[in-house]
């Protein structure tokens, strides 16, 4: 009977805790290869003149200007809404509740042309709910108010999810000292819990406002094009999403390819800007707490 093959004096095998390190590395780097290959191929595609050149374009900062005051318009809807529904999931029990998560969840899941149908078909000026809103000033098809309307729908179960597991992640203990000491149950909401919660909503925030501005489905039916209204005086317009669309359907793929680009630019800035003020120690937690 052999003896077992014993490696040669001075080599090593990787030990259990290297391939722990080395066996990651390699998935996760696999994985960013696959975000930013293609994002290198649509930057390189169009010459950096004409993506200067779509900077200055009317019409893309018509509709940049546009996705930008509705997706900020969204995002405070999502988050004085989604924060207090956040907070109900996370801090009371009451009979229905796995219902009303799953409502919660659904729209995570559905279809975005299913969304936008639904949208239309309960807001249409035929509807009785779509003449109130046009009695009342706000119609919602093909205005900035639909634009809004559809990314709130897309993207504000980001918030309210992210802000239930941030206040569920706050020790009750922390709470029940606070208690302790005399606060009213709204002090210790206001100064203790919302303070321990910020950062999970504001990770729920940035999720929401991405979202928000990679809609398309729900536009293509509810938004396709944008009037002027009172609060956007500008040319008719339609969000970037679909101006994209719209060139790439022309076959104007390099045009496509510079607007796209310098969305991509606009959302890397706003990212690297989130981390420059993390990083600065102007946000209320550690650096890289927020992102990675």
């Amino acid at each position: 009977m052999t003896s077992p093959s014993r490696p040669p004096p001075g080599s090593r095998l990787p030990s259990r805790s290297a391939w722990g390190s080395v066996l990651p590395a390699i998935l996760g780097g696999s994985l960013i290869l696959l975000f930013l290959l293609p994002l290198l191929a649509l930057v390189t595609y169009a010459p950096p003149e004409e993506i200067l050149q779509e900077a200055t374009n009317p019409g893309v900062l018509a509709s940049l200007s546009v996705t930008l005051l509705a997706s900020g318009i969204a995002l405070a809807l999502s988050l004085a809404l989604g924060v207090p529904l956040g907070y109900l999931l996370a801090r009371r029990s009451f009979r229905g509740k796995p219902i009303l998560h799953s409502v919660v969840t659904l729209p995570l899941v559905l279809p975005h042309l299913v969304a936008g149908l639904a949208i239309l078909l309960l807001f249409s000026p035929a509807s009785p709910i779509g003449a109130f809103a046009v009695r009342l000033g706000f119609p919602v098809f093909e205005t900035l108010w639909g634009v809004v309307l559809v990314m709130v729908y897309v993207s504000a179960s980001y918030t309210v999810l992210s802000s239930e597991l941030a206040f569920r992640a706050v020790d009750a203990s922390v709470l029940e000292a606070a208690r302790s000491l005399g606060a009213t149950p709204g002090e210790v909401t206001a100064s203790v819990t919302l303070p321990l919660a910020f950062r999970g909503i504001v990770a729920g925030a940035l999720l929401s406002w991405s979202r928000a501005v990679s809609e398309i489905g729900g536009f293509l039916i509810l938004a396709y094009a944008v009037y002027p209204s009172s609060l956007y005086p500008g040319p008719v317009t339609s969000p970037i999403s679909v101006y994209i669309f719209n060139l790439y359907q022309l076959g104007d793929l390099k045009g496509a390819a510079a607007v796209s680009s310098l969305l991509v630019l606009i959302a890397l800035a706003l990212f690297l800007a989130v981390r420059f003020v993390e990083g600065r120690g102007a946000l209320p937690w550690a650096r890289g707490d927020l992102l990675p």
